[in-house]
């Protein structure tokens, strides 16, 4: 029994692993937290975790109930979330983040800001993960499978943290010039990605709406 629930746990790992991605989210906070403070950095990773965490575990316990009540679709979340995506790239290739001066006050509703929305939702907590939340939490008949997926979240967001304070040093070795280079890059990545997430939301509801059978 205790090896089918190993089991289980590493899959459960490897999917949110997987759809998280954290290697994939470092460049993306490293070049949205370039001007602040290595103490900064690692409080805007917290909460941006903390909010990813909040998150899922929401939708995991409520998420069928919440979309239904709401009229909410997974489809509707890519569509939303393409769009804060191409919004957020757009910025980073135009390298405005770098040019913002902040005094104090604003650095702390910067981080806030950002560590909610786009750090915590979508980037960490995006419609993949939220909709394998869900899934995994309907398919987990047991307690201790449930409570199993629940310490696979918290382990998986963990390391997505150690991760995350790992772009400050990286952000170092690049210097200024390097900063401002991956910074116009992630957003043309980002735009890209945005574009993908965008019409992976619309097509269905386009093909629901006129009523249109997929092609297998």
């Amino acid at each position: 029994m205790n090896h089918e629930l190993f089991t289980i746990a590493v899959l459960y790992f490897t999917s949110f692993f997987a759809i998280i991605n954290p290697l994939g989210v470092m460049p993306v906070f490293m070049t949205m937290t370039a001007d602040l403070t290595d103490k900064q950095r690692r409080k805007t990773a917290l909460k941006a975790v903390f909010t990813a965490f909040i998150t899922l575990l929401l939708f995991a316990f409520s998420g069928q109930l919440m979309f239904r009540f709401f009229g909410i679709s997974v489809d509707g979340f890519r569509v939303v979330g393409g769009i804060i995506f191409f919004i957020m790239g757009f910025d980073l290739l135009q390298a405005r983040i770098s040019k913002i001066k902040m005094d104090e006050e604003m650095v702390k509703k910067y981080v806030d800001d950002i560590s909610v929305t786009p750090l915590g939702i979508p980037i960490i907590a995006g419609p993949g993960a939220i909709t394998n939340a869900i899934v995994l939490m309907e398919d987990s008949a047991h307690l201790s499978l449930k409570f199993i997926l629940i310490l696979t979240i918290i382990f998986t967001l963990g390391l997505t943290y150690v991760v995350l304070l790992g772009a400050g040093k990286i952000g170092k070795l690049l210097g200024e010039t390097g900063n401002k280079i991956t910074m116009k890059l992630m957003g043309l990545i980002m735009m890209v990605i945005a574009v993908e997430f965008f019409f992976a939301g619309l097509k269905p509801i386009l093909q629901s709406i006129f009523q249109i059978t997929p092609v297998s």
